[in-house]
């Protein structure tokens, strides 16, 4: 089982952080969007719409969030032979599904300094025009990218869209302190998957910088947030690239590929 997936990827972490609790042995491919690289004409055969993550087992291929978890599940509970794992329940697939609503891309962009954003915007055009000459019978596919990069950066001209995204995460994070009162995890006792979907939203939180507005408010998700992060999946998934001084190597890293790609118009 191959999974391509980059640890910037919040639906990515979500992937991982299941494949971790559930230990499923895979094969990990890392694919930066931010570099571009999840627009190689490999990659783009396999997945047009160039999103991550991307999960392979043998000929069978998935590319929605839920959908890879639930088959990750399935396959974790098959070899368990159902004595110790068993499906998740309707409540924690309604929770799932309801993180998963919530799309962060506006919201982040939002939150991301104006020349940096504009820089690697600018970047990743330049990317997509590369990878179209150097694969003409994609190029259909690539003047779609083209497009949803000009109307990204459209919609964040417009205060309206990054307000409509954080309106949405505050009604969501505010009806998860409410279940985080009465039960330590999102569907009851036990750590579930509902709590696997949950994670990456408030590590990129606190990535964002945002923590105190959005987590230390609310005193239940706080406490929660602090018991997760105990857990070894985190640690292997999340923490390993953005605890501490760790997140700014890794944005440094990254913005220095960018740069002197960019100086030395290599795309």
């Amino acid at each position: 089982m191959q999974l391509y997936h980059h640890p910037y990827s919040l639906d990515s972490q979500k992937v991982r952080l299941a494949l971790e609790e559930r230990n499923i042995d895979y094969t990990s491919y890392h694919v930066n969007p931010i570099t571009g690289k999840n627009m190689d004409a490999s990659f783009f055969r396999m997945n047009p719409a160039a999103k991550l993550p991307v999960f392979q087992n043998g000929s069978y291929i998935l590319f929605n969030t839920i959908d890879i978890i639930q088959y990750i599940e399935r396959i974790a509970v098959v070899s368990s032979g159902g004595n110790t794992l068993t499906l998740s329940s309707e409540e924690v697939v309604g929770w799932m599904k309801k993180i998963q609503e919530w799309n962060p891309k506006f919201f982040t962009l939002s939150h991301v300094p104006e020349k940096y954003r504009s820089f690697a915007c600018k970047f990743i055009r330049r990317v997509v025009i590369a990878r179209m000459a150097e694969a003409p019978d994609l190029a259909s596919a690539y003047h779609r990218k083209l497009r949803e990069a000009h109307d990204t950066e459209d919609k964040l001209r417009n205060p309206e869209v990054p307000r409509r995204d954080k309106d949405r995460l505050v009604r969501l994070l505010d009806e998860v302190e409410t279940k985080l009162g009465e039960t330590p995890y999102l569907a009851g006792e036990e750590f579930t998957l509902a709590d696997v979907m949950l994670i990456p939203v408030l590590a990129r939180l606190v990535l964002l910088n945002l923590e105190d507005e959005y987590i230390n408010t609310r005193p239940n998700i706080a406490e929660y947030w602090n018991m997760v992060k105990q857990r070894p999946s985190y640690r292997k998934v999340i923490g390993k690239y953005f605890n501490g001084w760790k997140r700014y190597k890794t944005l440094l890293r990254t913005w220095c590929f960018l740069r002197v790609r960019s100086m030395l118009k290599r795309f």
